[in-house]
């Protein structure tokens, strides 16, 4: 476990509501957004690299499809890059895995009635297909935010869908009891504009100088210890 050069034990401050991000955090579907995108990119003799996937990370999806299509200048509209993705996403995203730790974290948390909810930049589309294989698991958080919802008027780095999240709590949420995982440097970024503490769990191939910003930097779910910010320790 590292901590974030920003972070001490003793700055971290206790919560009582999880927010969590899904892709690349819950579910391991970052790994087949990059497959996807290297397929199409490379057809046209483009590399999409991780210089180019971080400036999308957490993006609503015409969002990454239009930064995508200038950085690597593209010769189809964002609307087709987007069309042609979401055809190939289709017949993969329903493979997705739970990432390491996610499954015993949730559970734990969820016995000890900690309420947690979610807040992703998928389509409601999307959300179903990836989720597919993990209804049980995602029964467990008290609501989902989508990125689609009318409600979220700007996508990640802008705080909305946190603060979206936070107000749908019974009764709401305030921001700065909230803690919020994520594992996209936009997501954390909008966490932070929202006046929560942010756990952020990159990609290993992440460059570094977009992970300083976290409250608390990990390299794996299974490194997190609950006490830190007030919740119950594992049994």
């Amino acid at each position: 476990m590292s901590a974030s050069s920003s972070s001490s034990a003793a700055s971290l401050r206790p919560v009582t509501h999880l927010i969590f991000d899904m892709d690349g955090l819950l579910l391991d579907t970052e790994r087949l957004y990059s497959v996807v995108f290297e397929e199409i990119c490379g057809n046209f003799g483009k590399s999409y690299t991780w210089d180019v996937k971080s400036l999308v990370m957490g993006k609503k999806g015409i969002e990454a499809a239009e930064i995508i299509r200038d950085v690597l200048d593209l010769p189809l509209t964002k609307e087709e890059l987007l069309h042609e993705s979401e055809i190939k996403q289709e017949k993969i995203f329903h493979t997705a895995e739970l990432m390491p730790g996610v499954d015993k974290m949730i559970r734990h948390l969820h016995k000890h009635n900690i309420p947690m909810a979610v807040a992703t930049s998928s389509s409601e589309v999307s959300f179903q297909m990836k989720t597919v294989r993990h209804k049980d698991f995602f029964g467990l958080f008290h609501h989902i935010v989508l990125g689609d919802d009318p409600e979220v008027k700007c996508g990640k780095p802008q705080p909305d869908a946190f603060l979206v999240c936070a107000k749908r709590f019974h009764p709401p949420a305030p921001p700065e009891k909230c803690l919020v995982f994520e594992d996209s440097p936009l997501g954390v970024k909008g966490a932070l504009a929202g006046g929560m503490q942010v756990v952020m769990i990159p990609d290993e191939k992440l460059n570094p100088d977009l992970k300083r910003e976290a409250t608390l930097l990990l390299n794996s779910m299974e490194d997190f210890k609950p006490e830190l910010f007030g919740l119950p320790a594992y049994d």
